[in-house]
């Protein structure tokens, strides 16, 4: 029994490090590219281990996250352009990223799930 409750903290504890990690890498993607790239692969390849645990919804988090910042960001980007600019829009999109990957980020830390 103790080994069946070891082996579940140590999948518990292991997927806690990834979803870390994919939040660490698509903050990153703030800066480069590659780490939304890689925060995405985390996120899709780990979701399937954590089904059914609290690390579940931070995966999903983390990947409704990028896919929703893609799709606004091509359906706004050509008006915003025309009316305030890249620099504003660019600036704005990463703000809301960010704060939904930290705010995941500290749920992720007490423990929690994303709502």
């Amino acid at each position: 029994m103790d080994s069946a409750v070891d082996l579940n903290a140590a999948r518990e504890e292991s997927l806690r490090k990834y979803a870390m990690l994919g939040y660490a890498m698509h903050l990153l993607g703030l800066i480069s590219i590659i780490g939304f790239v890689v925060g995405l692969i985390i996120a899709y390849i780990k979701r399937e281990d954590a089904r059914g645990t609290v690390y579940e919804s931070h995966f999903r988090w983390q990947t409704r996250s990028f896919w929703w910042a893609l799709l606004w960001f091509v359906l706004l980007l050509v008006p915003t352009m025309l009316t305030i600019g890249f620099v504003p829009f660019f600036v704005l999109a990463q703000i809301w990223f960010a704060y939904r990957m930290i705010k995941g980020w500290m749920r992720l830390n007490d423990g929690r799930a994303i709502p």
